[in-house]
């Protein structure tokens, strides 16, 4: 996939997913911004990694939940490397597993701001270099706990539901202007912030996957690279479930 020319904004990505697909698409000749709200020195520490690889990226702290921090981010990227062609609205807080009775209407305003309201923002100050130039990939990043009504994660599968539906409804407003709008959905691929889940846990759900590992970063990264491609151009209002077969192996 050659990317060389454009420009990629990931929120969220210093560590984990977001860092794997920010690296695919700097492989791909990207440029890539590469976003952070705390711990700057595992951010400085991410950053590193794509100097020393020759890849092209810059970092930028910005609390993309909050609407002025989306702003700024985008200004100063814009400005820095130029607008912005691959969006990929990947910032993620931690996702709290309990009863019903003990989630507050906090617990899901805090899952809608990552998970609606973000992507919503990023998209709204992107689209317009994205509609100038007739060209533009919105990659969401959902995942497998909606599709299968995953127990006690309520407030963040409502909240990933609603940004599987504005992904939907976007990719057929921005379809005429070139820009497509597709999904990821993730299995459940373990990354640092997963280290203190137990290995019983693990295990079990290993026990599910039809493929018999662990999924990794890279294996998302991969999903990423090919719908941001010019490649899919003809593909929009799409996911593609990357879990080992496990959504048809239950």
């Amino acid at each position: 996939m050659n990317l060389e020319g454009r420009v990629a904004l990931v929120t969220g990505s210093t560590t984990g997913l977001g860092k794997a697909m920010a690296h695919a698409l700097a492989r791909s000749g990207a440029t890539v911004a590469l976003n952070y709200a705390n711990n700057e020195v595992r951010a400085l520490r991410a950053l590193a990694e794509f100097e020393s690889a020759g890849t092209r990226a810059m970092l930028f702290r910005s609390d993309v939940s909050e609407e002025q921090g989306v702003q700024t981010l985008v200004s100063q990227v814009s400005k820095k490397l130029g607008p912005i062609d691959i969006l990929i609205p990947n910032a993620t807080p931690d996702q709290p597993q309990r009863r019903i009775e003990d989630y507050s209407w906090q617990d899901y305003e805090r899952m809608l701001d990552f998970f609606v309201k973000s992507p919503f923002l990023l998209t709204k100050a992107c689209i317009p270099h994205m509609k100038q130039q007739r060209w533009g990939r919105i990659i969401n990043i959902i995942s497998e706990v909606f599709s299968l009504g995953v127990a006690q994660f309520t407030a963040y599968a409502a909240a990933k539901g609603g940004q599987e539906g504005l992904s939907r409804s976007l990719a057929t407003e921005l379809a005429p202007f070139g820009i497509t709008v597709n999904m990821i959905s993730p299995g459940w691929i373990p990354v640092e912030r997963h280290q203190s889940e137990s290995q019983s846990k693990k295990d079990g759900y290993l026990r599910t996957v039809p493929v018999g590992r662990w999924g990794t970063p890279d294996d998302i990264a991969a999903a990423a690279c090919y719908f941001a491609s010019n490649e899919a151009a003809f593909v929009t209002g799409q996911f593609v479930t990357v879990n080992g077969g496990r959504s048809y192996g239950l």
